[in-house]
């Protein structure tokens, strides 16, 4: 049984702060995808308290966050040398509001229980990003998102067939067995009054009735393929965070928007596996190359135990297919160029998924000739659609794409 504490307010700062906009100010660092940036504030933290103490002093530092009167309380409580304390305050209610989860490291060589020795068990203490904050990050990327979209209200997928349901978008027509008793009042007095004119009492029968029509809204289960090789992070930008807070703002939209909908969440690198969403804020990239293949199989197995109407994959990557898995489970692997067979052996793949029904489409992060050439490939294949875009547009263009779910150039 969930038990709340209550206690007494005292009109402290860190009770007065907002916690969600602490955690939206600390978002780089909890989701640090291990891009090493010498211009990066977080370069040397790691998860432990400590190091999060040290991002919150330079959030509240920073004061991006605060409103002046709040920024002018923090600068006169570092001055009298009281800063320390209220950040251990903000971690107490961090952890008490439940947005983080802290553990003592198993490492009793370096824990001493005497009291001049406590530094060095705390240096141990370390914590693990919540639900919670995961959930409120990606509702925060999503409205964010949506902002820069301009959308107030957005639908659901919408086919060509028609079928009686809740919400009215169609003429009405006939009540059939097994339909959905959304009933057009008006078409169905009609329909008796032109039968037996107006008189009283009006006798309705079955023939009369008229249920309003409603655009076919079909499931659809996706499965995001998020490229995770090394390469994500290189040449000086960082395009793995910014994938990460789209796929966790679609989690949130799925979720909360579409609840008939799936999604699922492919890592490939040198090779690939499924991983729950609820993790992605703590993937980092790594040394890896790019087996693209080996992603399109995982989603394929995802894909063929969801019965859904619709099935696609999303593919977020910037970097050409570089590796692919032999038949003997060794990883043939080769950077140089788009190698002939690992070519051949992805658009195989591609072929596949065409057979099962399932679309790709692409988010490519980079603009290299012969690399687009073979996304143009992939998408004729697939009847996909291919965005060559930014870290920066990603999230627009992806939201977009799922919403409106439809053929559309986007400039």
């Amino acid at each position: 049984m969930k038990r709340v504490r209550y206690t007494k307010y005292t009109g402290d700062l860190a009770s007065e702060m907002s916690m969600e906009d602490l955690l939206q100010a600390l978002s780089d660092y909890l989701l640090d995808s291990g891009f090493q940036d010498p211009f990066t504030r977080f370069q040397e933290l790691d998860h432990t308290l400590d190091d999060l103490k040290e991002a919150i002093r330079q959030a509240l530092e920073s004061g991006e966050f605060l409103d002046q009167h709040t920024q002018e309380a923090i600068d006169a409580m570092a001055a009298d040398g009281k800063l320390d304390e209220l950040i251990e305050q903000l971690l107490d209610r961090m952890e008490q509001e439940n947005f983080i989860s802290s553990e003592l490291s198993q490492n009793p060589g370096r824990v001493s229980q005497t009291a001049g020795q406590m530094s060095d068990a705390q240096q141990q203490v370390r914590f693990e990003v919540t639900d919670k904050s995961l959930d409120f990050l990606g509702y925060k990327t999503l409205r964010d998102l949506l902002g820069s979209l301009g959308k107030s209200s957005y639908g659901r997928h919408d086919t060509r067939n028609w079928a009686t349901g809740i919400e009215t978008s169609g003429a009405s027509r006939p009540y059939e067995f097994g339909d959905t008793l959304n009933l057009d009042s008006t078409a169905t007095l009609t329909s008796a009054i032109q039968r037996e004119g107006l008189t009283l009492p009006l006798n309705i029968e079955y023939r009369d009735l008229q249920v309003h029509q409603c655009e076919y809204q079909s499931s659809c289960a996706t499965v995001v393929m998020l490229d995770c090789s090394h390469s994500m992070i290189l040449y000086g930008e960082d395009r793995f965070t910014p994938a990460k807070k789209v796929a966790m703002a679609l989690s949130h939209l799925i979720r909360t928007q579409y609840p008939g909908d799936s999604l699922s969440l492919v890592l490939f690198h040198d090779s690939a596996e499924e991983l729950p969403v609820s993790q992605l804020a703590r993937v980092k990239v790594g040394p890896f190359y790019t087996n693209t293949r080996e992603g399109l199989r995982v989603a394929q197995r995802i894909l063929k135990a969801q019965r859904k109407d619709m099935k696609q994959i999303v593919m977020i990557t910037d970097g050409k297919p570089s590796a692919l898995t032999l038949s003997d489970g060794r990883i043939y692997k080769n950077a140089f160029g788009l190698d002939p067979l690992v070519v051949s052996e992805t658009l195989e793949e591609v072929a596949r998924c065409k057979r099962s029904n399932v679309m790709i489409n692409t988010f490519m992060l980079a603009s290299d000739p012969g690399l687009m050439q073979f996304v143009h490939k992939v998408t004729q294949m697939c009847r996909g659609k291919a965005y060559f875009t930014t870290p920066d547009t990603l999230g627009e263009y992806l939201l977009m794409d799922y919403m409106q779910r439809k053929m559309k150039t986007i400039h």
